[in-house]
Parts: C-alpha cells; structure tokens; sequence
C-alpha cells in the first residue's frame, strides 16, 4: 500500500520545512508547494490524501482556491491556516468546503493530530456504507447523494452534514453535536455555521425549502432527520 501523501501549500518556507520534518516522521509522503499554481499542478499528478492550505498565498487566496478545488468535484480533506484570528474567517473558509482550520502560531503537535482526525473521518470504513431514506441514496464510497434516482451537486461538508443526520433519523442534534461528530473538533466559535450548510441542504433536497419534510427543525435543540422513512 502507497503511503499517506500530505501536500502543504504555504509560502513560508521555514515554515514548510518544519511541517515537513513532522509530517515525515509519522510515516506520510509530504509534498511541499508555495504558490497556487504549482499545488494545482501537483494535485492532477500525485492526487495528495490530504491537503494543508494557507489562506495567504501570492498568487491567489485559499478561499478562492478551496471553492475551485470543491467546484471540480475534489473532496480531498483539507486544513486551512492562517494568520487572522477573525470569527467571519473561519466561518468562511469552512463554509466554502474546508474541514479544519488551524490560526497561527500553533504547534507541530496540534496540526499532527488535526491531520490524523480529518484522515480517520475522511477515509474510515464508515464512508463506503450506502443507506436508502426517504428517497434519498447516500454512496459513501463515491460520496455521491441521489434524489429519486437524480443526483445531487452536495459539496465538501454538505455531504457529511446529511450522512450525519440520515444515519440516524428521528434524533435531534444540537449545533454544537453536528460540528463534533462532522467537524471532528472542538469549534471555538459561531455555530452558525451548522445553519449555513443546513439551508443549502434543504435548497437541494427539499420540495419546499421554505417548509421541509426531510431536515426538520427541533426548537430550542438543532436538527434533525425525519424518521420512519425507508
């Protein structure tokens, strides 16, 4: 079996080095860039497991670089950092398909583990169930949703958020609930997120998103998925 490929994308070559050397250590193949460009290029030849982005880079943001990986369909984990400290940041960057964010300064040890949580959930055995709700098909392996035999355009989070609440229908998940089971760590910030991801699932898998059947509202508790449908 080929080894874990991690690809870092960040200008700092200091910084890149000592990531580097902690990421070797455990056993992964680390692929290094500095710019946008050449991290594209390096994605369509060596496919990386798993990514760690910057947001700044001199050629492009990794906000815009995140939506357009996620736009072509590349699912690939992804850990962003940064510099800002800012709230609407972090929001940001996970609403457009990240699924960590890590604010410098932190510690080799701190981005390891990251790195070894986003691994475990994105490419568990729980990933290659597939589960029929209510006409909807979760593939788990292809990461694919279909809708009464149509598929769906769900993309980075939106997937796993539905996974999440399909798996276990009738149980309601408060905010704080779904950014653990799917974020995978302690999110020390807004739980509007969860908000954010839910309204674009319901404007894709519901008849009325004004009123959905699917992804109810529990009042003064979260989400959940309606039950007893098969």
């Amino acid at each position: 079996m080929s080894a874990t490929t991690i690809l870092i994308i960040e200008d700092d070559t200091n910084l890149c080095e000592t990531l580097q050397l902690y990421v070797e250590r455990e056993g992964w193949k680390c692929l290094i860039a500095n710019n946008g460009l050449k991290g594209e290029q390096i994605i369509k030849q060596c496919h990386p497991d798993l990514m760690v982005l910057d947001i700044m880079l001199p050629d492009t943001d990794g906000f815009g670089f995140c939506q357009k990986l996620r736009a072509a369909g590349l699912f690939v984990p992804i850990l962003m950092l940064t510099a800002r400290t800012g709230e609407g940041d972090r929001i940001q960057g996970l609403s457009l398909g990240a699924d960590d964010y890590l604010t410098k300064p932190f510690s080799a040890k701190e981005l390891i583990a990251r790195i070894k949580s986003l691994l475990r959930r994105a490419y568990s055995a729980g990933y290659r169930d597939v589960s029929h709700r209510s006409g909807l098909t979760l593939d788990g392996l292809q990461r694919q949703v279909f809708l009464n035999g149509e598929l769906l355009d769900l993309r980075g989070k939106e997937f796993d958020v539905l996974n999440q609440l399909v798996g276990t229908p009738g149980k309601a998940y408060s905010r704080e609930e779904l950014l653990e089971k799917v974020w995978g760590f302690d999110f020390e910030g807004d739980t509007r997120i969860v908000d954010v991801y839910i309204r674009k699932l319901r404007e894709k898998i519901e008849l009325d998103a004004a009123h959905p059947d699917y992804i109810q509202t529990v009042w003064g508790v979260g989400y959940r998925f309606k039950a007893g449908e098969k």
